[in-house]
């Protein structure tokens, strides 16, 4: 008893600062001699002398230091609505990596969106669950991380986590259980294969598991009959890294040339879904050539009359304000049809999505309340959605509630094309590029003219062709006479 009353002494003595004020000790505070009055329930009953009164202590909290550390999972969040499941891009951090509350631990992205995952616990990343290019489900575990346990609630631990908990700080790169040693690509491996780390053999340093030795289980287990039946494995691991061997080899070495298997991924995914979606929609198209003399002599005013350096005029703002005034007058073309209810309605905001190319898709994201704003406002926002998407980082309020779609293949080239519905959109026009062409007046003259071709795609369940054609004229007339829109201008 004498023994344990020292140690209390000491333990007492050497921590009552860090113990017990979370603010600046006072400079004269001692250690007075503190009455042992005995153990109960594993605690400490201590009278302390000083503003902080009485304090209650687990003696086992003493004798670790502080509240023992922890593994607690990381799951992959909601990241919208809507959203089941996210591709896993890449990984700000590495196992055994410290982490700070808030800080980006990995990027994903959703059909809708690229979004950064961070972190709610200040801790040590433990293990990686999944690898860049997974898809992981809302809910599914990211990563497990150590972390003190004063950050989590008390919660039941099952067994594996108690034995992973009594892991040493340099097994990081373990499976599902502590005995198993192996890096993220090999686990991705093995998971392909549905094979158990903990059945297989490592030939590894400290027994870590290699691809070559879940390359010989495979075969012993007859899941594959040769090695050959990794090559996609191989290319699986350089998709990984995010790298790609694109090295020429000469036709003389008779190399053959394999077909190749690429997922699909992120905005690709979403493309397959919208477009089947709106096959089963009955479409008619509307074809019209307009006028752009005008409309190219009014980007070359705003050009030579530019005061901010970093905005670039260019057609498709005007193209964009006067489909909105255009539209104003024909609130049918802004609307949304409910198959459900056999209802149709019209939008109040006119959300008008412009159709991009980007590395990683098709993107349609849009300009929110095209009417409430100016053509510099307008040139504005566009630039940034464009930005954004070219480095795929697209918020999700940027790419959902689009009001109808412009998709400017004029960009790229080409005179027109047939666009198909961007559901549950009723109308999308898609511009070809303005080109001079020889017109013959009235007088039987021929004068070059700039000409834009306009396809107008449009929902038949909805709309109908004279409604179409008299939208059509109207924006027509705006484009061909930009000093109208100021008649519209608020």
């Amino acid at each position: 008893m004498l023994i344990v009353r020292r140690v209390w002494h000491k333990l007492v003595r050497s921590s009552t600062p860090r113990f017990l004020y979370p603010y600046p000790a006072p400079a004269l505070l001692r250690a007075p001699k503190l009455p042992f009055t005995g153990y109960t329930n594993n605690s400490i009953n201590v009278k302390i002398e000083s503003k902080v009164g009485w304090r209650l202590f687990s003696s086992q909290a003493l004798a670790d230091g502080g509240m023992s550390d922890r593994i607690v999972d990381v799951p992959l969040a909601q990241t919208g609505e809507g959203i089941a499941e996210c591709e896993l891009l890449k990984w700000f951090v590495k196992e055994g990596d410290e982490v700070e509350d808030f800080q980006p631990l990995c990027e994903v992205q959703s059909d809708k969106a690229t979004i950064e995952i961070t972190s709610r616990y200040k801790g040590k990343v433990a293990q990686f669950q999944y690898v860049p290019g997974d898809i992981v489900k809302v809910g599914e575990t990211l990563l497990k991380m150590v972390v003190e346990g004063a950050q989590v609630p008390p919660q039941k631990h099952d067994v594996t986590e108690n034995i992973i908990s009594h892991c040493s700080e340099g097994e990081v790169n373990k499976s599902k259980t502590c005995g198993v040693l192996s890096t993220p690509a090999v686990r991705h491996l093995g998971k392909q294969y549905d094979i158990n780390l903990n059945d297989v053999h490592g030939s590894g340093k400290d027994g870590r598991v290699l691809k070559e030795d879940i390359i010989k289980h495979a075969i012993q287990k007859g899941i594959i009959k040769d090695s050959s039946g990794f090559e996609n494995a191989d290319s699986g691991d350089q998709f990984l890294r995010g790298e790609e061997d694109y090295s020429y080899v000469p036709a003389e070495l008779g190399s053959q040339h394999g077909d190749k298997t690429i997922p699909l991924r992120g905005f690709q995914r979403t493309m397959v879904k919208t477009m089947s979606m709106a096959a089963k929609v009955p479409h008619f198209h509307y074809v019209e050539e307009i006028n752009c003399d005008a409309l190219v002599e009014l980007k070359e005013s705003f050009q030579n009359n530019n005061t901010e350096p970093g905005v670039k005029h260019t057609f498709l703002p005007s193209l964009i304000k006067s489909l909105s005034v255009a539209i104003s007058k024909y609130p049918w073309i802004n609307s949304r049809f409910n198959e459900d209810s056999m209802e149709v309605i019209l939008k109040g905001s006119h959300n008008i999505g412009i159709a991009m190319a980007t590395p990683s898709g098709l993107v349609v994201p849009n300009i929110k309340n095209v009417q409430s704003l100016s053509i510099l406002e307008i040139t504005k926002e566009l630039s940034r959605l464009q930005q954004l998407a070219l480095a795929n980082k697209l918020n999700p309020e940027d790419i959902t509630g689009g009001t109808i779609t412009l998709s400017n293949i004029g960009a790229i080239g080409g005179k027109f094309g047939a666009p198909i519905l961007n559901l549950p959109e009723v109308a999308i026009i898609a511009i070809g590029r303005i080109q001079k062409v020889a017109h013959f007046a009235d007088d039987g003259n021929a004068y070059p003219v700039s000409v834009m071709t306009v396809n107008i795609g449009a929902d038949h369940r909805v709309l109908d062709g004279a409604t179409v054609a008299r939208f059509c004229n109207e924006w027509k007339q705006l484009i061909e006479k930009p000093e109208l829109l100021m008649l519209f201008m608020r």
